[in-house]
């Protein structure tokens, strides 16, 4: 038998090798299945006969095929494996992939489709348009949302779906695979589907030389804090800070979070900083009481460190033996990679006195099944519900419900994003406790909190925002 290492051998014309290795799959009868023309879920393998036209060159009709100007890569996972293995058997649940293959290449015929795993195939292709992406992602899932009908059987596949796009003139393919992957990463703890533009996380950084520049920002003093207040609605008082960690780049400049904060913790770099900052915090929030403001500071906590033993356990010796008033700021999302060591953790910071607060509620899964066993004291309303709170009809509703379900749990509502004095009055009418934005202020350093504090800035938007409904019709629609 000539094998497909060997030269001359054509996979779509050796039905004996395909037959060969489907029987070798399982000493169990698997059904042969004519339209697979690939070969064994494990090795990586385009479709035979199912390559497009290259760009840019002459197609068989005659005439020449325009260059498309965009490049995308869409992986594709199995996300419910390990509950299909257990209905189906390990046998047949090894060609599932090839099922979702066969399907995925029928809707997309022009994208050259690999298998790459057990779970997972991948399909290249190009576009006009950076919507393509979108729609092929959103085609995907309709697909599959249906039960297939397998070996007479229906089961729901549940596909993970993210991808990567970049411009065809400027590919870099190692950049387009790494994109897909973060995507893919997202997706599996978000459980959603995830698409990500080559450039548009890292501003067009080169992530090894921004890995090696962050392993040495701490050392060498380029990371600083800036400071954004929350603001109590009845009281009229800044009650705490978030700290906000930024990175004062040598030769780039100022490093946003959105920029490096996933590069850190891919590198595992997110630990030492975290840590950093804590630190910072901490010598912040003394000079903060020494000025007369004795407030609670916040810090983000990644996803990551809440399985970290090792850094829970520091976190907690540098809070107790400071003494100072900490929170930590955490994730729905981030509690679902392991929930079981991540609420065991949190509890212990809860013990310790620290504030847990749930960060960006909303944004992610929103699991009531998590938030009954979160000790948490405080939820925020992502800033995506509060934006549009005077432009929607939803999302009044849906902070108006959040609010009543954090207070029926006993905790306190901040609202996010808070940009408008026609927010800021909604959400005092709706009894949002806090509420942290522009509107009250932008992310400051130190010695501006300090005079912000002291010239007590924040009641010239928050006296009275009832004040904001007693507003012309000119003033509603502009809002």
């Amino acid at each position: 038998m000539v094998r497909p290492q060997e030269p001359g051998w054509d996979w779509s014309q050796n039905e004996t090798w395909r037959h060969a290795l489907f029987a070798s799959a399982s000493p169990l009868a698997v059904p042969r299945r004519e339209s697979i023309v690939f070969d064994a879920p494990f090795m990586r393998r385009p479709l035979a006969g199912r390559r497009p036209t290259a760009m840019g060159t002459p197609d068989p009709d005659g005439g020449t095929k325009p260059i498309d100007p965009w490049h995308f890569l869409l992986l594709v996972e199995i996300g419910n494996f390990a509950v299909l293995r257990r209905h189906l058997g390990a046998p047949r649940a090894d060609c599932l992939v090839l099922d979702v293959a066969d399907r995925a290449a029928e809707l997309l015929p022009q994208a050259r489709l690999a298998v790459v795993g057990r779970t997972m195939i991948e399909l290249r292709f190009e576009g006009g348009e950076r919507s393509d992406l979108n729609r092929a992602a959103a085609d995907l899932g309709q697909l599959f949302a249906p039960p297939l009908t397998l070996d007479g059987e229906q089961h729901q596949v549940e596909l993970l779906i993210a991808g990567a796009a970049a411009p065809c003139a400027a590919l870099d393919d190692v950049r387009l695979v790494e994109e897909a992957e973060a995507a893919l990463a997202t997706a599996r703890c978000e459980q959603r589907t995830v698409l990500h533009e080559v450039g548009e996380r890292d501003g067009g950084f080169d992530r090894v030389s921004l890995i090696r520049d962050l392993s040495r920002a701490v050392d060498r003093g380029e990371l600083f804090l800036q400071y954004q207040p929350k603001v109590h609605l009845r009281r009229q008082e800044i009650r705490s800070v978030e700290a906000l960690v930024r990175w004062q780049h040598p030769t780039r400049g100022l490093v946003l979070p959105g920029h490096f904060i996933t590069v850190a913790e891919e590198a595992r770099l997110i630990g030492p900083i975290t840590l950093w900052t804590l630190e910072r915090a901490i010598a912040d929030q003394r000079q903060l009481a020494e000025n007369g403001h004795d407030l609670m500071v916040f810090v983000n906590i990644s996803g990551q460190l809440l399985a970290d033993a090792a850094f829970v356990a520091r976190a907690c010796q540098m809070v107790q033996g400071a003494g100072n008033k900490i929170g930590l700021e955490i994730t729905e999302t981030s509690v679902i990679r392991d929930p079981q060591t991540a609420i065991g953790h949190l509890k212990i910071f809860a013990d310790m006195g620290i504030t847990i607060a749930i960060d960006d509620y909303g944004a992610g899964l929103s699991s009531l099944a998590y938030l009954k066993q979160l000790p948490a004291r405080e939820l925020k309303i992502d800033k995506m519900f509060v934006m549009q709170l005077t432009g929607s009809n939803r999302d009044p509703l849906i902070v108006r419900s959040t609010i009543d379900l954090a207070h029926a749990m006993e905790m306190e509502v901040t609202a996010e994003g808070v940009e408008t004095p026609a927010a800021l009055a909604l959400l005092s009418v709706m009894g949002c406790d806090m509420a942290q934005g522009f509107l009250i202020s932008r992310p400051i350093g130190m010695a501006a909190l300090i005079h912000f504090l002291n010239e007590k800035q924040h009641l010239n938007m928050v006296a009275d925002p009832r004040d904001a409904f007693n507003r012309g019709a000119s003033f509603w629609k502009s809002a």
